[in-house]
C-alpha cells in the first residue's frame, strides 16, 4: 500500500499509471474508457454497471479489458458521430467524470 506522499510524488513526476476499463462495441462502433480506478479489482467490481448501461443504449457485441496505462486521451472514441452534440445517444455515456 502506497502513502499519500508516495501517490503525491508519482502524480508529481508524472509517473503515475491507474486501471482503465476499456470497453468496445460494434454497434455503434465505438471505444469506451471508463477510470480511473485504485486497483483491478475495483475495475472488475464495476464493469457489470458499465456493460449494463451500454446494453440498454442498444450497443451490441460488447468486449472488454482491464489496462493499467496513462490516462486516455479521449474518453469516448467513436467512428460514428452524427450531427447531435452525443452522438446519436439520447446522453452522454458514463465517464466516472462530473
Amino acid at each position: 500500500m502506497k502513502t499519500s506522499f508516495g501517490r503525491f510524488l508519482e502524480d508529481f513526476l508524472g509517473f503515475r499509471k491507474a486501471w482503465w476499463l476499456e470497453i468496445k462495441t460494434s454497434q455503434p462502433i465505438c471505444t469506451y474508457y471508463f477510470g480511473p480506478f485504485d486497483s483491478e479489482a475495483e475495475a472488475e467490481a464495476l464493469k457489470g454497471g458499465y456493460i449494463e448501461d451500454l446494453e440498454q443504449e442498444g450497443a451490441m457485441n460488447i468486449r472488454t479489458s482491464i489496462q493499467r496505462c496513462s490516462d486516455p486521451a479521449q474518453l469516448t472514441i467513436t467512428e460514428e458521430w452524427d450531427s447531435s452534440p452525443f452522438g446519436g445517444f439520447t446522453s452522454p455515456a458514463f465517464s466516472g467524470q462530473p
